[in-house]
């Protein structure tokens, strides 16, 4: 017999016959990757013992893989080139695994002097996870109308699939969202899918207890819209200025991008995209009349068609050109009159505005309007009606305003002459004439009915002597009116010290009223003395 089926023989005799248990192996399962290799530990540290025998067992069968004594190392032919075995500690090393090197192993520890110790684990040699990919049944779906199936396959053993969309988990509701898991693969249905549904990356990932491998990022397109729709302005005013840079923008979430047609009152316009310009509307005859505009929304994937609010305005030509034309002639107030007439050249007028000097002109029984406010009359004209007159056109997209300044002549006026009435000799003397008039006056001057060289609106004398009193008449002329107006001044020369002031008013005044308090409370003392003091009776 040889030496393997000797020891064979010996252990199958102690196994039977003294066994004994322990703790030999670790609990639990070993998991290990085909191909690669795999150490069964044990428990023990330099164990006493004849003979360590592992052996395999699929469940049917057992056979011995190994077998050490202090000297010996005996492997079985099955196993030849695969397996080393520890003779310090017992530890088993097997590869590169087979996918049948999965079952059980058991280790027996023989001596004679100690009881025989045995212990048992299962070894699962795993297929490495590989290839893992996700399909779709679908290239592109449409929201709400597709149910899409998303399908993770992969290569390996004892797999479990678990499923992100970026990396949050995604969750069977048993609803919408459903799995279904197979041995190599999972299935993830989405029903009436959601834009938001797969926004993705999604991502499969497969594992078994010691590998995890994710899939490439998967994407699917889902097609939406369009919805959302709005158009800008939302309120725009209700005249546009012709010509202006206004236009409608048309705007609405849609996947694919929706294409656009822009509608005048449900017609159609020949215009597409998502603007609209005021000059598009004026090239296609619109604008002239209020009406409303909208834009509708198509997407060729989802063969949805949506149409924007409708937004209503006119066109309206602005006021340009505005003249005012008023009177050429000379003006002269109690003798002319005045007609001014405010127009533009191009735009549309609604409103005429008539200022005078920044205020409103209001009619009276010298200011007349025609009708349409578009001219004012002033007749006869007065001093006052000097200024200037403004005339404001507007619309409601925009105003225009021009100015005519009217200068009607008057006067002079009745002059006014300020200066002393009274000097003493050798003193300074200077009379200032004034004349209201337009244009303004010039001046000359009479001393004593006797025309002076004075050509100014002073007249000044720089000593005073006797001779100088008399009167003094100025004289103011209109070249325009030509008028004449005049005022007489007063003048006296007197001696030196004639005209000292003395006590002034104030003083005076001051002194007439400290006697008269003085006064009443003598009074006062004599009344109140006389009720004090008894009186005796002459009788």
């Amino acid at each position: 017999m040889k030496l393997f089926a000797l020891e064979s023989l010996l252990f199958l005799v102690f196994f039977t016959g003294c066994s004994g248990q322990g703790d030999v192996l670790p609990d639990g399962r070993v998991d290990a990757i085909l191909g690669r290799n795999v150490t069964l530990k044990t428990l023990l540290d330099k164990p006493l013992y004849a003979f360590i025998t592992w052996a395999y067992s699929d469940g049917k069968e057992q056979d011995t893989v190994a077998t050490v004594s202090p000297t010996k190392l005996r492997i079985s032919e099955a196993y030849k080139g695969r397996v080393s075995l520890n003779a310090t500690n017992g530890f088993l090393t097997l590869g590169p695994l087979k996918a049948e090197d999965s079952g059980d192993y058991s280790i027996t520890i023989i001596h004679p002097d100690v009881d025989t110790r045995t212990g048992e684990v299962k070894l699962r040699v795993l297929e490495p996870v590989s290839e893992v990919a996700i399909e779709s049944d679908l290239a592109e779906a449409v929201e709400h109308n597709s149910t899409v199936v998303l399908t993770c396959s992969a290569k390996g053993s004892f797999l479990k699939f678990t499923w992100t969309n970026g990396t949050t988990p995604v969750v069977a509701d048993g609803k919408r969202f459903t799995l279904k898991e197979g041995e190599s693969s999972s299935t993830l249905t989405v029903a009436g899918v959601l834009r938001s549904d797969l926004v993705g990356p999604i991502y499969c990932t497969a594992a078994n207890a010691l590998e995890t491998e994710k899939s490439a990022p998967f994407n699917l397109t889902v097609h939406y819209g369009p919805d959302s729709i709005a158009i800008s302005p939302p309120n725009p005013p209700q005249f546009i200025k012709s010509g202006s840079n206004f236009s409608l923008t048309c705007s609405a979430r849609s996947s694919p991008p929706a294409t656009f047609t822009w509608h005048h009152d449900q017609d159609l316009m020949e215009a597409s995209g998502t603007v609209l310009t005021l000059e598009v509307i004026q090239k296609n005859g619109y604008g002239k009349e209020m009406a409303g505009y909208a834009c509708r929304a198509k997407n060729a994937k989802t063969q949805r068609l949506v149409s924007s609010p409708v937004i209503s305005f006119a066109v309206m030509d602005a006021i340009v050109g505005a003249t005012i034309t008023g009177p050429t002639a000379v003006l002269i107030a109690g003798n002319s009159s005045a007609n001014l007439s405010c127009r533009a050249t191009a735009g549309t007028v609604n409103t005429k505005v008539w200022l005078k000097d920044g205020q409103p002109l209001t009619a009276g029984s010298r200011v007349v309007f025609a009708a349409n406010m578009s001219s004012v009359s002033i007749d006869p004209l007065q001093k006052e009606d000097n200024g200037k007159y403004t005339c404001q056109l507007s619309n409601p997209v925009n105003m225009a305003e021009v100015v005519y300044n009217m200068m009607v002549n008057y006067g002079p006026e009745t002059p006014m002459v300020t200066g002393e009435k009274a000097v003493e000799v050798k003193d300074p003397v200077t009379l200032v004439c004034s004349a209201s008039s337009v244009p303004a006056a010039t001046f000359t001057w009479k001393f004593n009915g006797t025309a002076t060289d004075v050509k100014t609106a002073e007249y000044h004398i720089e000593k005073v002597a006797y001779k100088n009193t008399g009167t003094y008449t100025c004289e103011a002329q209109n070249a325009v009116t030509n008028k004449t107006s005049s005022y007489t001044h007063s003048l006296s020369v007197k001696e030196e010290g004639a005209l000292d002031e003395g006590l002034s008013d104030g003083a005076i005044a001051g002194i007439v009223i400290a006697v008269l308090v003085a006064l009443g409370i003598a009074i006062g003392l004599i009344f109140y003395c006389r009720q004090k003091v008894p009186v005796e009776s002459p009788y």
